[in-house]
């Protein structure tokens, strides 16, 4: 079951962004989990701990697709679109301060 947090990636632009890969289609965006303390086999962050990713830059954030960037460049874009994806939840009304 999906939570309001992910199921409000539907339609998003992606924030993930890793370029050249990124293919910028909202059609595709799912929210992709980030990592952290509580992920691990069958486990995964939390929803509010992710980021709006196309198609293209979730493959490349869980390794399903090999790039030829370093693993710290795709983890700084993933980091970026986590806080990204937060400030557009924010914004949403979905997280509230």
């Amino acid at each position: 079951m999906q939570s309001k947090l992910t199921k409000a990636a539907r339609g998003q632009e992606c924030t993930i962004q890793i370029h050249p890969y990124c293919n910028m289609n909202p059609e595709t965006t799912v929210f992709c989990h980030a990592p952290s303390e509580s992920k691990g086999m069958g486990t995964k962050s939390p929803d509010y701990w992710g980021a709006d990713g196309c198609s293209d830059c979730h493959d490349i954030v869980d390794g399903r697709r090999n790039v030829t960037l370093p693993d710290d460049e795709i983890l700084r874009c993933h980091i970026r679109g986590v806080f990204r994806t937060i400030q557009r939840r924010i914004d949403q009304g979905l997280i509230k301060i």
